[in-house]
């Protein structure tokens, strides 16, 4: 599905989950329709602002599943920073971040995609404070591998755990807040998803 609710295209909307959304709601740090995992919808507009235009960048988690064997050299060139183009052709230069691989995941529900017979993969946690369009995507690109599954598992200290694909967790204002380290300015009413 698409992180919207509305769309002149024929998608899946988050609105089809069958969950009563408040009136005024909208996801925040949206997510591709090919990609999975953790998705803040709230009723609050200045939830963008405090997590993502503030002074203090919040960490974004993605586990990341590409095609073939990621080497030492390519990890730490993703660590210090790969430089991709942006809409408009420009190039950019991404921040520092953490990356990593993983043996096996430890959040992994069944997936649409396949990968090829005989060729290796591997897995990767890259964790980021910054959000370009497809950045991740365009990140591994820049280091020759093909993005095959992109599932963000966190912001700051709110994880995606055992929600499953399509539902809904509802939490306490305060635990929010807490958790995404933002400090609690205004009353809302919030939720994540899995999308």
């Amino acid at each position: 599905m698409v992180s919207q609710f509305i769309s002149t295209h024929a998608v899946n909307l988050l609105g089809d989950i069958g969950f009563n959304f408040p009136e005024g709601i909208h996801a925040i740090g949206r997510l591709d329709n090919l990609s999975e995992g953790l998705l803040i919808l709230t009723t609050n507009k200045k939830i963008t602002r405090l997590l993502f235009e503030a002074k203090t960048p919040h960490k974004r988690t993605y586990l990341v599943l590409v095609n073939h064997t990621v080497s030492e050299e390519r990890l730490q060139q993703l660590r210090e920073g790969i430089t991709f183009r942006v809409r408009g052709g420009e190039y950019y230069t991404s921040l520092p971040c953490e990356a990593e691989i993983v043996l096996e995941p430890d959040i992994l529900f069944p997936s649409p995609y396949t990968m090829t017979k005989n060729i290796p993969y591997t897995w990767l946690r890259i964790t980021l404070t910054e959000g370009k369009f497809h950045q991740v995507r365009k990140m591994v690109a820049a280091i020759h591998h093909r993005c095959k599954r992109l599932i963000r598992v966190s912001i700051e200290d709110l994880t995606l755990g055992d929600l499953q694909p399509g539902y809904i967790k509802e939490i306490a204002e305060n635990d929010f807040f807490d958790l995404l380290k933002i400090s609690n300015e205004s009353k809302v009413k919030s939720s994540f998803a899995d999308q």
